[in-house]
Parts: structure tokens; C-alpha cells; sequence
């Protein structure tokens, strides 16, 4: 009795800002966290406390749509602005969690492989598979309480970061000192990290699942789900900041890990999963490298349905119709069938021969570019009365979301301009 009133407990921590967060620092982010540490080692550690503010507002401006509006963001998108602008951003969210979803299959498939010897396109036929199956046959408390036990997982990369031994003194002074290079190779490191921490499918998920948590308390009409009391949104605000906390220092420790010991060693350039988790074996030791593995894949599992299920919200949405993971596969095929080919089409791109981890950084900095525009009409929809009564945005929410907005063009622009010169 005391064990299960025990793991309820922690299932309450673990609610769906957590997950949200879990499923923010998806393979694709781990790869570009690795990446960035390896390359440019504790220099860049001062990104995580900057990121941590930006990553609060944005999935506090999507929670509380769901919330307030008691729709999915892209319906509250095709319900107050026109369809040329709808229409682009459901077909830049929809490719980019194809990609995105891709990226994670191959990474969680090189990451497997280096605990079960079986051959990689095996191994993300399989894991796509078993995804399929929960999401198709599991009910919505089962799928969430799945994707809380696995946002734990996480706790790897701080077990790993500690096990490498870092200077104390070096790690505060590099958190708390930026330093910033104005060339090609850093920007799109910072953009690429923007990207994924970010990422606009992040946005969909969290706002479709503060709906999703409203119909399981029995509100599944709109007029039952519009608006939200002052201990709501305090319950909400609180959710998102667990969870964007929880993100962020996974996010940090990814960096401090590969920062403190691939880059010393002058592995500075990572190719692939499996190379980054092989790379620390003779540096932080074997526990290391399976613990760097198993955070791929269990977070892996978590943020592929996330892309897949928020492809298939955005697509459903977007064309004026309904979607719930609370509708069996009967009551909604339209919906499940658009799960299913997100699925096959993510699958299908890992065997055009890319390099899983170069594509999980591409995926990021694609994210990069996705994240301005969506992020800009988040801003206006929660600035509207007619969308959020009330519970319109304040100033500091403004102050911050704004900011936000900027730094995430100024990001984009400034890569673009590199380019060019």
C-alpha cells in the first residue's frame, strides 16, 4: 500500500509539463547538446541558464491556449487567422516532426546497436513498431503514465556528467561567463540549440495535452473546457515550470558531460550515437557510455509518439476537425491513420543513407527556422481577448514573450547572414 501511494506520488510530480520537457530533450537534442559540448567543451555551457527563461515562456504561452481556448493550437490558429496563413505553418509543423521523428528513430536504432548486436534498420523498424502498437491500442492514462516513468530515464546524463569528474570552479565560471564567437560553426551551434530546445512541436504537444487532460475529467464539450480559474492556471504555470526546469538541466548536463570529456580529447566532431557514447568508455568509463545509450533510447521511446501523435493533432486540426487520444481508433481512423503514415514516412527516411547524427543537428537548426513564425502568432493569439478573456497576457509574460520572439529571429538571421559572408 505505502509503494503504491509512494509511486503515486511520483506520478504527480511527473505530470505533463515533465513530459513535455522529457520529450523537449528528445535524441535529436541529446545529439545536438553532444554536439555542442564536443566541440566547444564548457565554453558553452552558459547556454542552458539563458535558454531556460525562453523555454518557460513559450510552453507556458501554448499550455495556456489549451487551457483557456480549450483547443489545440492549430485550431485556435485556423479559428482566428486566414487559411494562407494556417496553411503554411500546418505543412512546415507536419514535415518537421517527420524529420524530426526520422532523426529520432535512427538515433534511438545507432544507440541500441551498441547493447543488442542486431542490425540498425532492424532495430527502427522495430522500435517504430512497438511505438505504433501503444499508442494504437494503449488508452490515453496508460500512454501518459508510459511517457512519465520514461522522462526519469533523463537522470542518466546527470549520473554520467558526475561520473566524468568535472573542475567545480571551471563549470560555475563557464555557466555564468558567456562566451561568444560571431562565426558560421558557433551560430549554428546556438541556433541549432534554440531549435531544439524550442522546437515547435513542443508547442502543439503541450497545448493538445492540457485539452487531452481536461476531457479526462469529463469536459469534452468546448463550452465545458473554455476558460480557466486563478488555481488552473496556477496548477498549469507551475506544471510547465517543473517541467521546463527538469529540461534544462538534463540539457546542461548532456553539455557538461560530452564538454568535459570529448572535448579535452579532442573529439571534437561527432558522426554518429554510438561514436559519442563510445567516446567516453576510456574517458568516463563502460557505466558512462551505456548510461549516454540508454538516455537516447528511453527518451527516444517517449519523443517519437510525441512528434508522431502531434503531426497527426496538427494535420486533424488544421482541416477543421477534431482529435482526441481519448477516441479509440474507430471513432476517429482519420486521425490513427495519420499517426500510422507519419510512422512509415519517419521509417522509411532512415534508409536513404543519411548519417543519424548529423541529421539529428540538421533536424535542430531546421527547428530553428520552424520556431520564429509559430512562435510569433502564439504571441498574438494570447494577446487576444476574443481567445483569452482574462487571462490575456500581463506585462512581464509580454516583456518576456516578446524577447523571446525577437532573440529567435535575430538567431535565424544571423546564421542566414553567416552563410552569405
Amino acid at each position: 500500500m505505502e509503494a503504491e501511494r509512494g509511486r503515486a506520488g511520483i506520478l504527480r510530480i511527473v505530470g505533463s509539463g515533465v513530459i513535455t520537457g522529457a520529450a523537449d530533450d528528445d535524441p535529436s537534442a541529446i545529439g545536438t547538446y553532444a554536439s555542442a559540448g564536443a566541440r566547444f567543451g564548457l565554453g558553452i555551457l552558459w547556454i542552458a541558464p539563458v535558454l531556460l527563461p525562453m523555454m518557460c515562456v513559450v510552453v507556458y504561452l501554448s499550455a495556456k491556449i489549451g487551457q483557456v481556448y480549450g483547443k489545440g493550437l492549430f485550431a485556435c490558429i485556423r479559428d482566428q487567422f486566414p487559411r494562407w496563413v494556417l496553411l503554411p505553418m500546418v505543412m512546415l509543423a507536419f514535415v518537421g516532426n517527420i524529420i524530426e521523428a526520422a532523426a529520432d528513430l535512427g538515433g534511438i536504432g545507432a544507440a541500441l546497436n551498441l547493447l543488442i548486436p542486431a542490425p540498425i534498420p532492424l532495430i527502427v523498424i522495430a522500435t517504430a513498431a512497438i511505438i505504433y502498437v501503444i499508442q494504437y491500442f494503449g488508452s490515453y492514462s496508460l500512454i501518459r503514465s508510459i511517457f512519465r516513468w520514461l522522462a526519469l530515464i533523463l537522470f542518466a546524463y546527470v549520473i554520467a556528467a558526475i561520473m566524468a569528474r568535472p573542475d567545480p570552479i571551471e563549470v560555475i565560471r563557464n555557466t555564468l561567463i558567456p562566451r561568444v564567437r560571431f562565426d558560421a560553426e558557433f551560430l549554428s551551434i546556438v541556433v541549432a540549440c534554440i531549435g531544439t530546445s524550442l522546437s515547435a512541436y513542443i508547442y502543439t504537444w503541450q497545448s493538445n495535452q492540457e485539452v487531452e487532460e481536461e476531457i479526462a475529467m469529463g469536459r469534452r464539450q468546448l463550452w465545458q473546457r473554455k476558460g480557466a480559474s486563478r488555481s488552473e492556471m496556477k496548477r498549469m504555470s507551475r506544471d510547465v515550470l517543473i517541467g521546463m526546469i527538469f529540461s534544462n538541466i538534463i540539457l546542461y548536463f548532456i553539455i557538461l558531460a560530452t564538454g568535459v570529456t570529448l572535448h579535452p580529447a579532442g573529439e571534437t566532431e561527432i558522426e554518429t550515437a554510438a561514436q559519442a557514447a563510445v567516446a567516453l568508455r576510456p574517458l568516463a568509463g563502460d557505466a558512462a557510455t551505456y548510461l549516454f545509450a540508454a538516455g537516447v533510447v528511453g527518451v527516444g521511446f517517449l519523443a517519437v509518439p510525441v512528434m508522431t501523435i502531434g503531426a497527426a493533432y496538427d494535420v486533424v486540426q488544421g482541416l477543421g476537425r477534431e482529435a482526441s487520444l481519448h477516441d479509440r481508433p474507430s471513432e476517429n481512423k482519420f486521425f490513427y491513420l495519420i499517426i500510422a503514415a507519419v510512422t512509415l514516412l519517419a521509417v522509411g527516411l532512415n534508409f536513404l543513407g543519411f548519417n543519424p547524427m548529423k541529421a539529428l543537428v540538421w533536424s535542430g537548426i531546421v527547428q530553428g527556422f520552424s520556431v520564429p513564425p509559430l512562435l510569433l502568432l502564439m504571441m498574438l493569439l494570447t494577446n487576444k481577448r476574443q481567445v483569452m478573456g482574462v487571462r490575456a497576457n500581463g506585462r512581464w509574460t509580454n516583456i518576456l514573450g516578446w524577447t523571446t520572439t525577437f532573440v529567435t529571429f535575430l538567431a535565424m538571421f544571423c546564421l542566414v547572414a553567416t552563410w552569405f559572408a
